[in-house]
């Protein structure tokens, strides 16, 4: 049996619509159950954030996550397959009246992608001080808690509405399958099998 990690949140109902026509079923987790068998496959719903970790200590075989989250948690898996789907940025932002001086000799940057954010920020050589924030990060140059922010950006209505603008792209983003080394080698045929399915059910889509 295989396991497969999907992700609740952002990307979850193009995700689900993908499955749903790969496998022709619907797929209802009953009375806030998190595990869905079908045929010879378990599903398992976790955070976005989350999946990385389940697929990387084999408690999924296989799963769907955003780029953005697999950059971020620097995690060694393979990239199977990009869904095309749940598409967005990750950017880079400041008040409307500020601009990134790449001279500056530190810049404080809020963001809960500290990664991604060191290593924009080391690519430029600039010294950056991280503050790591959960939400609201928009909040944080408005109120003086940061210079800059990095941050996800579908439309970039947020940002306007708040008093900001984008001032540089760090990377596209978009969901991806993704495998366990291991569980690849060992499930090879099996996981082979249904990326074709996956990848038929896109064409058909699209």
């Amino acid at each position: 049996m295989l396991t497969i990690a999907l992700p609740k949140g952002r990307i979850a109902d193009e995700t689900l619509e993908i499955f749903e026509k790969t496998f022709d079923t619907k797929f209802v987790f009953e009375d806030r159950k998190l595990i869905l068998d079908t045929g010879d496959f378990r599903f398992l719903l976790v955070r976005n954030q989350d999946v990385p970790a389940y697929v990387l200590n084999q408690a999924a075989d296989i799963g769907v996550v955003g780029l953005d989250v697999l950059m971020e948690k620097e995690m060694d898996l393979m990239k199977l397959m990009d869904l095309g789907i749940g598409k967005c940025k990750v950017c880079v932002g400041m008040r409307d009246e500020d601009e990134l001086d790449l001279n500056s000799p530190l810049i404080v940057v809020a963001t809960k992608m500290e990664n991604i954010a060191k290593n924009y920020f080391a690519s430029k050589a600039m010294a950056v001080k991280i503050i790591k924030l959960y939400g609201s990060i928009e909040l944080a140059p408005i109120v003086g808690l940061s210079d800059a922010i990095v941050d996800i950006v579908e439309t970039g209505d947020t940002m306007r509405q708040n008093g900001l603008k984008i001032v540089d792209t760090i990377m596209e983003s978009s969901a991806h399958l993704i495998a366990n080394k291991n569980s690849f080698i060992a499930n090879k045929e099996e996981i082979l099998t249904l990326y074709k399915r996956i990848n038929d059910t896109i064409k058909e889509i699209n």
